[in-house]
């Protein structure tokens, strides 16, 4: 029996409001996040994350206010990611109304982390992301898959191969992949199925897909090229779509919903 895709709205939070750009640049006020997270909850969305993308200290206690307000009003799986480097980190979100927490950068830091946080409070909690961007023809880096896992929303990259890598924090214990196209965030122009598919052919656990979504017919290709998940921020933001627009056009296209 086929699993049920989920549809899952992001809020980038900075400061305590919700802000989206294009290609991690250019970030704009977007609204409240808890009064966004109940409007995509009231529409049917499966999931919320957070993503802090500041992820300062400073803004660190915002945060965890924002993950409490939002879980008294929102009855789904929220995760939570940014500024996650240590496992009572993780405990304290959990704490707060978590159920799910996101990592990145510590990971890349410091890989013993995944393993650490799988340990502590079992692979279902652990969502890796990561913001993969396309290797440019010219960099001659020579790195197997042309994709190149980035840190500092996708502006610093790493040596590491995004294929690579995702094979690695498997292995370590993380439940799910959020895989995000550095490339193709906020343009609204599609996601990037050829990475969703590489990821796909390697992955064990569910790959939530991200980047790019721009209309409803966006959807099902990322599900056929193998997402168990989609993840979308600007056209829920803007209100272009809502959940149910994209509940119903993927039930068009014969995906299964929850």
């Amino acid at each position: 029996m086929a699993l049920a895709v989920r549809v899952i709205p992001c809020l980038d939070v900075a400061a305590g409001r919700v802000v989206k750009g294009v290609n991690f640049l250019n970030l704009r006020d977007a609204g409240d996040p808890v009064e966004l997270a109940a409007r995509y909850y009231e529409q049917g969305a499966d999931e919320i994350t957070f993503l802090d993308v500041t992820a300062t200290v400073d803004d660190r206690a915002t945060m965890y206010d924002v993950v409490t307000a939002t879980a008294e009003q929102v009855f789904i799986p929220l995760t939570v990611g940014g500024g996650v480097r240590t496992e009572d980190d993780v405990a304290r979100l959990l704490a707060s109304g978590a159920d799910k927490v996101g990592v990145n950068s510590a990971a890349i830091a410091r890989p013993a982390l995944i393993d650490e946080i799988a340990d502590r409070f079992g692979a279902q909690v652990l969502v890796l992301s990561l913001d993969v961007k396309r290797l440019s023809t010219s960099s001659g880096s020579g790195r197997g898959s042309g994709f190149v896992v980035t840190t500092h929303g996708g502006r610093v990259e790493t040596e590491l191969d995004a294929l690579d890598w995702a094979r690695e924090v498997i292995n370590r214990g993380a439940g799910e992949l959020l895989v995000n196209s550095i490339d193709a965030d906020g343009t609204k122009q599609g996601f990037d199925l050829e990475l969703i598919a590489m990821m796909r052919e390697l992955s064990t656990v569910p790959v939530i897909a991200s980047g790019g979504a721009g209309s409803v017919s966006d959807f099902a290709p990322a599900i056929a090229a193998g997402a168990d998940a989609v993840l979308a921020a600007s056209v829920f933001h803007d209100g272009e779509l809502t959940v149910g627009d994209v509940k119903h056009a993927l039930a068009e296209a014969g995906v299964l919903t929850r």
